[in-house]
């Protein structure tokens, strides 16, 4: 399965990469791609798992940048 959400107060381009890098990680994740200039997060994980999956994506963009919300 795949999504897009919509990010709020990504800071920087760099904490989207470490973000990315992060997700990716993530067990049952098949790809990640974080855009600072369009502030999406695009997700594409296990469909078993995917809401599972998508929260803790969330958590790795919150440990990366505090500021930042994921709206899932």
């Amino acid at each position: 399965m795949k999504k897009v959400f919509k990010m709020q107060d990504l800071d920087c381009a760099n904490c989207a990469a470490k973000m990315e890098n992060a997700i990716k990680k993530i067990d049952g994740v098949i790809d990640a791609n974080v855009s600072f200039m369009t502030q999406k997060l695009t997700l594409e994980a296990d469909d078993d798992r995917f809401d599972e999956i998508a929260k803790e994506a969330a958590k790795v963009c919150r440990k990366v940048d505090a500021d930042c919300t994921v709206l899932l």
